[in-house]
């Protein structure tokens, strides 16, 4: 396991990561980990897998067919 020691950052910061930590009941350390893991991990989707997940869904879905006019119609539905 790697260390790093962080420097120079406010208090302010340190205290929303002390009651951050407390709220999760982690450590300050544990905290700061989960944040950077969520921050430079957690993000990525591969976008063959979010398509997949897409596609079994709108399979599932029943197929609507709606005209211009109708979607209109709907749009202004109860507008004055």
């Amino acid at each position: 396991m790697a260390t790093l020691t962080i420097k120079n950052f406010s208090e302010k910061l340190h205290q929303r990561l002390k009651e951050s930590a407390a709220q999760h009941g982690r450590s300050i350390n544990g905290e700061a980990i989960s944040c950077l893991e969520k921050t430079l991990v957690g993000n990525r989707v591969d976008p063959e897998d979010f398509l997949a997940q897409v596609r079994l869904l709108r399979a599932r879905m029943p197929r609507v067919f709606l005209t211009e006019k109708e979607l209109r119609a709907a749009k202004n539905q109860g507008r004055p």
